[in-house]
Order: structure tokens, then C-alpha cells, then sequence
């Protein structure tokens, strides 16, 4: 019996870990849930899988949970903040941690698994994004195991040779025959519009992605493809490769999740339906299989595949994070603060669907004339540049620089 805690368990990866945990019961038991602020879905879940703890973010919102975990006689114990996150993240009792809380605020509670070497199933990407070098160089130290849960990193993964698997993110893909990454994206819900019209994206246009179904953040992510760009980032530090290793390639059907190339002219691809607790799955049980209840796919329904390269006039904010990932630590740092606070920005409809990335873009070239040549070697650092660059972006939406 595997004991898990859930960073991030009431958005869209979190819930569907506990679907596939749920599904496996004999094999996998709930130790703590951390979420935000929806206490509701929390308590609903403490219903079902009884954790020892459960940890919101937000104060008040942990108030009403306690209230209502009283109110139903559960014996969790709810507690409140980052710390408790990362706590519960890397008890002693904890054998694997689902990484799940979106953005810049799972990077503590995920590096307290990571130290304390816990197997880690890393769906947070903006863990290596802001402090890649310092989060590997700790799995390193830590002894910790780093599984993928992005779809595209884990199906890079799956189909890279098992002497790479055991060590992804040290080992010489060369050396190991791996010749490229070929990284897949759907293009998004806006790879056929005209361009003419992005001025008028909606927010529910943006969030309306056309194969996965995700959370907010991450669809509008999708939409300008920095999503695709983010995880760039991160496959250089899963995989260790330089970013000449790595190509993106749209595949609007989501069915080949990415691609491993080889020097003897072999691509091996991961396929599967476009639903998550695929990879979930995969990671938990690594090296074995588990029922994930997904549908397997019925290739007698598949008209075609279609790949194209990227029209990086329609996407320019995937272009700005491929650079950013040759550019060095502060600009993929830089990079992910701005567009976090420009997409919050557009959801609340502050500013324009082309807009996140000017902003992302005049923020880097802020922090470029100053910190281009910083020396990135802590984790205080890479908060302080963090912080800088939500500042500088915060002011812009605000229209004071």
C-alpha cells in the first residue's frame, strides 16, 4: 500500500489522481490533500479518501473546511499555508507526491518532496521552468525519483530505452541513441483562425480547448502556446538535452503525445486518447501498469494524423520561451512570473488576448538590462527575480510604466 499526498488536489490533474487512485484502492492510500481555496470539493474529497491531513492555502478557506469536517465527524486534520504543504509533502509516512499545484506556488512544497526523496510525479512545470538546474541538481542530491505527468513528458518518456528512464535527466541521450525530442501540441483552439481577429479573442474562446479538458490557466496557456513553450523548458532539464535536441511539432489530433527519434532512423511514439489519468497512471505505478479508466483507442475511427511546424506569427509566446530556454535561468524565471500574472490579467479581462504577450515580452526585456548576467544559485534568487517580474508586470497591466 502506497501512501500518497496530492499537491494541487482539486484542480483538474489532482482530481483526476484521485480517480485513478479510487480505481486502485488495494494498491494506493490518500495521506494528504493540498489545495487553494475551494473547501467545498476539499471536504468532499476528505469524505471519500479520509487523509490524515488536509492543507488549504487559503486561511479562510481552511477555517470553513475545519468547520465542516467537524460537522461531519471526519477525523482529518486541516491545517493552513505553504509550510504545512510542504510538510505533508515530505513526511516520514509519504512514499510518492503528486506535484499538481499550478504555477509558481508548488515550487516550495514540490523541491520539500524532491529534498526529503520522495518519488515525485511531477506535473508542475513550473518548477523546473523557474529553478531548473537547482531542482535537478536536488533530485540528484536527494536520491529522489522524478516521474513525468505532463502527456508530452511522460510519453517521451515511455518511448525513451529503459537505461535513460532510470535516470532521465542526467543521462547522455546520445550516447543512449536518442537523436531528437519531438515535442507534440495540438495548436490549440485558435490554429486555423485568422490572425486579423486575436485582437478579439474571448475568454471563453480561450479556455474552450478542442481535445483536453484542463483548468483555466492552462487552456488560455494552450491558446498562446507558451504552454508548449514551458514544457520546452522542461524537457531540456527531464531529459538533459540542449535545446537543439528539442522540436516542436503541431498535431491538432492529440493522439501521438510525443516522440522519441533515433540515430538509426527509428520514432518511437506514445498514443493514447487525450485524458490524464493516462499518465497518472503510468507514473504511479512505474514500472508496472494499473486501470486508469480510459478507453483504449479504436484506430478503425481515425480519418488521419497531420503534422505541421509551428507559425510562430501565431505564436509568438512560444517562440519568446524557446529563447528563453537558450537564453539562460533568469529569462525562463522571468518568463513564466509575467505570463502568469498577464493570463490572470486576461481571465479577469483586464487586458487583451494579445497582450499576454507583449507584456511577457517588455518584462523580459526589463529584467534582461539588468540581471542578464546574474549568477542563479539559490532558491532565494530565483523568488527575489520572481518577484520582480510579477512587479514589473503587475505595473504594466496597471498602465504605470
Amino acid at each position: 500500500m502506497q501512501r500518497i499526498t496530492v499537491l494541487g488536489s482539486t484542480g483538474s490533474i489532482g482530481t483526476s489522481t484521485l480517480d485513478v487512485i479510487a480505481r486502485n484502492a488495494d494498491a494506493y492510500q490518500v495521506f494528504a490533500l493540498v489545495a487553494g481555496g475551494n473547501w467545498r470539493l476539499m471536504a468532499k474529497q476528505c469524505t471519500q479518501f479520509l487523509p490524515q491531513y488536509a492543507v488549504m492555502q487559503c486561511p479562510d478557506a481552511a477555517k470553513q473546511l475545519e468547520a465542516e469536517i467537524t460537522r461531519l465527524g471526519i477525523s482529518t486534520k486541516v491545517l493552513c499555508g505553504q509550510q504545512a504543504a510542504a510538510d505533508v509533502a515530505s513526511d516520514d509516512n509519504v512514499d510518492a507526491v503528486m506535484a499538481a499545484i499550478v504555477g509558481a506556488a508548488g515550487l516550495l512544497p514540490t523541491l520539500a518532496a524532491i529534498k526529503a526523496g520522495k518519488r515525485v510525479l511531477l506535473a508542475n512545470k513550473e518548477s523546473l521552468v523557474m529553478s531548473g538546474e537547482l531542482f535537478i541538481n536536488a533530485v540528484k542530491q536527494s536520491g529522489a525519483t522524478l516521474l513525468p505527468i505532463d502527456s508530452e513528458h511522460n510519453a517521451i518518456f515511455q518511448a525513451m530505452p529503459a537505461s535513460v528512464q532510470e535516470h532521465c535527466y542526467s543521462a547522455n541521450l546520445k550516447q543512449h541513441g536518442v537523436s531528437k525530442i519531438l515535442l507534440t501540441g495540438s495548436g490549440g483552439p485558435f490554429r486555423t483562425r485568422d490572425l486579423s481577429t486575436f485582437a478579439n479573442v474571448s475568454v471563453d474562446e480561450a479556455v474552450a480547448h478542442p481535445n483536453w479538458d484542463m483548468g483555466q490557466k492552462i487552456s488560455v496557456d494552450s491558446a498562446t502556446m507558451m504552454n508548449k513553450g514551458l514544457e520546452f523548458i522542461e524537457a531540456k532539464w527531464l531529459f538533459n538535452a540542449e535545446p537543439s535536441d528539442i522540436q516542436v511539432i503541431i498535431h491538432p489530433q492529440s493522439i501521438i503525445h510525443s516522440m522519441v527519434q533515433y540515430t538509426d532512423g527509428s520514432v518511437l511514439a506514445q498514443m493514447g486518447n487525450p485524458d490524464m489519468r493516462t499518465p497518472i497512471a503510468h507514473a504511479l505505478a512505474f514500472p508496472k501498469r494499473i486501470e486508469a479508466g480510459v478507453e483504449p483507442l479504436d484506430f478503425t475511427n481515425m480519418l488521419d494524423f497531420s503534422f505541421n511546424a509551428p507559425d510562430f506569427e501565431r505564436y509568438p509566446n512560444l517562440k519568446l520561451a524557446i529563447d528563453a530556454c537558450s537564453e539562460g535561468q533568469y529569462a525562463t524565471t522571468t518568463i513564466n512570473a509575467a505570463n502568469e500574472v498577464s493570463v490572470a490579467a486576461f481571465l479577469a479581462k483586464k487586458i487583451s488576448f494579445l497582450d499576454i504577450y507583449k507584456i511577457n515580452a517588455q518584462v523580459l526585456d526589463k529584467i534582461a538590462k539588468s540581471h542578464k548576467q546574474l549568477k542563479i544559485n539559490d532558491l532565494d534568487i530565483i523568488l527575489q527575480l520572481d518577484s520582480e517580474a510579477r512587479h514589473y508586470a503587475t505595473n504594466m497591466i496597471a498602465g504605470s510604466c
